[in-house]
């Protein structure tokens, strides 16, 4: 006899924070969860990201919020300055009255640590299995029995009653259904993590700061209780990209960033080693779901890192996604089209606004010139006014009205 679909795992493909968070929502709605990941281990790289108060409300409607909290940096403000004259071009300060507007902090964590809560989560919950070394290959989907079958690189069949394509932005999923081509930027971006030690004093600051410059930026911010420093330097390559990851060079480095003013300058001197990624987008879609399969995080809406969005993004997806399966009493085909109706203008906007950031932290010439005053006397409140769209995201507005 064929087991119900009722009684089959949910397949979640990829055990990135994406999948992790998906996981975690399709539990607490009362499914099994199997999660096939095609690295050898449960893990994840890179540095340190930024978390905005829609994060912090993602992670405690998943149960994990306080594995999250005990794991970040909490920042005093946010600024950025002209990497070639010092010019402060504008401060959000993150304290008390940003908390107090938007119920939760602003703060800096490394992508480790989050991906850690999340799997410590699902962990404890004993309703996720993960596999590793599994590659999805192509999906199968059988209308008459409401079933999907995902197909590894050694043929292995893996059936469930739906699953999520939490595959990255280079998404085996998306590809099957979708097939678009991703939109290399050009912009390149090195990532290094810097022991305190070494990082410089007049640096220090408890903010996730950010170095303007023409066709070039550098962030910097702390880590783990401020004993490390995460340092990102980003610039418009002069060579055809291809999108991926490779070890990078000091001396390439070194080259795009002349006429930066010596106090930024230093951060490219830290490093010891660094990973260098050439970045992508897709153009947003309208189209999520597919029978009863569907796609979340950077599967679905691949962007670039000028909005400092990505993680939390993909958390803010699995919690909607939750959301419209519990509201519709775990229907599939209900809740998915609840979750693509919730989620395509919101990730839309942020892939766009990506954009939109870039060109506005790498503006050269007169375009600077405006970038620079562009904040000029603006207080806190209307600081905070202009992210509201963006950090006042929680568990109670995330779906879509009709």
């Amino acid at each position: 006899m064929s087991t119900a679909p009722s009684q089959l795992p949910v397949i979640v493909a990829g055990g990135g924070i994406g999948g992790l968070a998906a996981a975690l929502a399709l539990v607490r709605q009362g499914f099994e969860v199997t999660v096939l990941e095609q690295a050898p281990e449960i893990g994840e790289i890179g540095a340190g990201i930024q978390l905005g108060p829609n994060a912090f409300h993602a992670f405690d409607a998943l149960g994990v919020g306080d594995k999250a909290r005990g794991r970040a940096v909490y920042t005093d403000n946010m600024v950025m300055h002209d990497a070639i004259d010092e010019y402060q071009v504008g401060k959000i300060e993150t304290g008390e009255a940003f908390r107090k507007r938007f119920g939760n902090p602003y703060a800096v964590i490394h992508r480790v640590d989050v991906h850690l809560s999340l799997l410590e989560g699902a962990q404890e919950t004993g309703k996720v299995q993960f596999h590793t070394n599994t590659r999805i290959v192509s999906i199968e989907q059988d209308e008459a029995n409401n079933t999907v079958t995902a197909i590894d690189q050694n043929g292995k069949r893996w059936t469930g009653q739906a699953l999520i394509g939490a595959d990255g932005g280079k998404s085996v999923v998306r590809q099957q259904y979708v097939n678009d081509p991703p939109r290399v930027t050009g912009h390149v971006v090195y990532r290094a993590v810097v022991d305190k030690k070494d990082f410089p004093k007049d640096l220090q600051w408890n903010a996730a700061s950010l170095w303007a410059g023409p066709k070039c930026h550098l962030v910097h911010y702390p880590l783990r209780g401020g004993e490390q420093y995460n340092v990102v330097v980003t610039f418009h390559s002069r060579q055809q990209e291809t999108w991926g990851v490779t070890d990078g060079s000091k001396e390439e480095v070194e080259s795009y960033f002349q006429g930066i003013s010596p106090k930024a300058r230093q951060l490219i001197e830290l490093p010891k080693t660094w990973k260098r990624w050439a970045t992508a987008d897709r153009e947003p879609i309208g189209t999520w779901v597919f029978g009863r399969a569907t796609i979340l995080g950077d599967a679905a809406h691949p962007t670039t890192q000028y909005m400092a969005q990505g993680a939390c993004m993909a958390m803010e997806d699995a919690v909607t996604l939750g959301e419209a399966l519990r509201v519709n009493d775990n229907d599939w085909t209900k809740a998915l089209a609840l979750y693509e109706r919730s989620r395509v203008a919101r990730t839309a906007r942020i892939v766009l606004s990506g954009r939109e950031m870039g060109r506005l932290y790498h503006a050269a010439g007169v375009e600077r010139l405006i970038r620079n005053s562009l904040w000029k006397g603006r207080t806190q409140e209307r600081f905070y006014d202009a992210i509201e769209w963006l950090y006042g995201w929680n568990v109670n507005n995330c779906l879509a009205q009709d």
